[in-house]
């Protein structure tokens, strides 16, 4: 124990601490923006290191002044080596509101997730990155609610350019944004989820491809052409078939290749 240091702080202000007259309660105060190490676990492979931005908030009551900003980023040094799962993150939102006395706080992080994947043909592996979100919102005495979002980029061939054209077809790449509401904190098979999405495009993508490869891309995209409505709709009948899925919305932005704008579909559950 560092003696000075603690006559030190025994004396120090504890200005946060102190009351507030205004009496106006506030429902969400903390940290955002904060880039920090992270550890995936990655299924029953070593974890995956990337690095995240994390917001992390609590509830401040109408009688205090602040929050003590410190402790969330305390909590986060504490998690740093700390493979991360979807549980894992529940548990460590119910230790922040301990450590900063909330009754509710939310703990938001997005992180780039990579998978390898072999090309179509030649089978030369490569990365693919995926953009992915997980939140939670804790409530002190419930259990905590869990929220899935990730990003996947995939090829969609227009079927309107394939049927009148004597020749060739329109295609560009588009992203598939879904975002999932659990019913319980879910065992997340992430990898599985974005290859069932990938699924419903035209074509995947990959990040390393030999001739045979392009060959095979464009000749399947060709044959597999969808609008950007079919594309919506196909990912939300294969996430209505996904058990534990609470709610779900499923967003498809195409980058037009024949125009300066953007194609754009949302559908969410009922």
């Amino acid at each position: 124990m560092n003696t000075l240091l603690d006559s030190v702080a025994a004396v120090m202000p504890d200005v946060q601490s102190s009351p507030d007259t205004r009496r106006i309660a506030i429902q969400r105060v903390g940290v955002r923006g904060v880039r920090h190490p992270l550890l995936v676990a990655a299924g029953m492979g070593q974890p995956q290191a990337t690095i995240a931005e994390w917001e992390m908030t609590v509830a401040l009551p109408a009688e205090s002044k602040g929050t003590h900003m410190s402790r969330f980023i305390a909590l986060l040094e504490s998690y740093r080596s700390v493979p991360m799962t979807p549980q894992r993150l529940c548990e460590m939102a119910q230790a922040m509101l301990d450590r900063l006395q909330a009754d509710s706080g939310d703990l938001t992080v997005d992180f780039p997730y990579f998978i390898e994947k072999p090309a179509p043909v030649s089978e030369v592996r490569s990365l693919m990155d995926y953009q992915v979100g997980w939140r939670v919102r804790a409530q002190r005495g419930q259990a905590a609610r869990f929220t899935l979002q990730v990003q996947v980029p995939v090829t969609s061939l227009c079927p309107c350019s394939k049927a009148i054209s004597e020749y060739g077809a329109h295609n560009q790449r588009s992203h598939v944004t879904v975002r999932l509401d659990f019913e319980a904190v879910p065992s997340l098979d992430l990898e599985l989820l974005v290859h069932r999405i990938e699924a419903q495009a035209s074509s995947e993508l990959w990040g390393l491809l030999k001739r045979a490869d392009e060959k095979y891309v464009t000749e399947h995209a060709y044959e597999n052409p969808k609008f950007v409505e079919d594309l919506v709709r196909d990912v939300a009948v294969m996430l209505q078939r996904q058990p534990g899925v609470a709610a779900y919305e499923v967003a498809a932005e195409n980058f037009e290749s024949i125009h300066n704008h953007s194609a754009y579909a949302m559908v969410r559950s009922a």
